[in-house]
């Protein structure tokens, strides 16, 4: 667990890069700092790795990211943010969640990956103690069918995606509020 608050640096939005990709249960994380990125005002930059865009929440700047990496390999990521001086407990990560139900929407801090290969990378790369941001996706019927399942677009007639996006915003939101007292 954290046991001192650290100044939140850096957001991560877990998902696979390219356009097949993009509506993916597995891209929740991307859609959810894009949502952040509009909202805040921040410009999309390409880096070897990664894409990156800077916000201003509450008067400090955090650097948005989205590994270009694919998923199970997003732990790759954490030299570049060891060179702008982030470090794990700096920041959050906005995952799926197959565990939890959709648009079910929670916050948990280190702990293990819970079988999410992007959280693994991350912690086998970077370390454990960060915030996650989980949003649930629910869960196939058959468990042969989870890879198809998160590499599926979302679909009309789901609870809505947009509001799993805005509460995952509300959580960071209160999360960054947290640290400005």
């Amino acid at each position: 667990m954290i046991e001192n608050k650290k100044e939140i640096k850096g957001i991560i939005g877990l998902g696979n890069p390219g356009p097949k990709f993009s509506y993916n249960r597995h891209n929740i994380g991307f859609l959810v700092v894009d949502a952040l990125a509009d909202k805040y005002h921040g410009e999309w930059q390409n880096s070897e790795l990664l894409e990156y865009a800077v916000i201003d929440i509450n008067g400090k700047s955090i650097y948005l990211v989205k590994p270009q990496t694919f998923m199970n390999a997003s732990g790759k990521i954490s030299s570049w943010l060891k060179k702008k001086g982030i470090s794990e407990e700096n920041v959050i990560v906005v995952h799926d969640d197959l565990e939890r139900p959709f648009g079910k929407v929670t916050l948990k801090i280190g702990g293990s990956a819970q079988g999410h290969n992007g959280v693994k990378s991350l912690i086998e790369l970077l370390g454990i103690n960060f915030y996650r941001i989980r949003c649930g996706i629910g869960r196939p019927e058959k468990k042969s069918d989870v890879s198809d399942y998160v590499l599926s677009n979302f679909v009309e007639g789901e609870p809505n995606v947009e509001e799993m996006i805005q509460a995952a915003i509300r959580q960071i939101e209160l999360l960054m509020e947290d640290f400005s007292v």
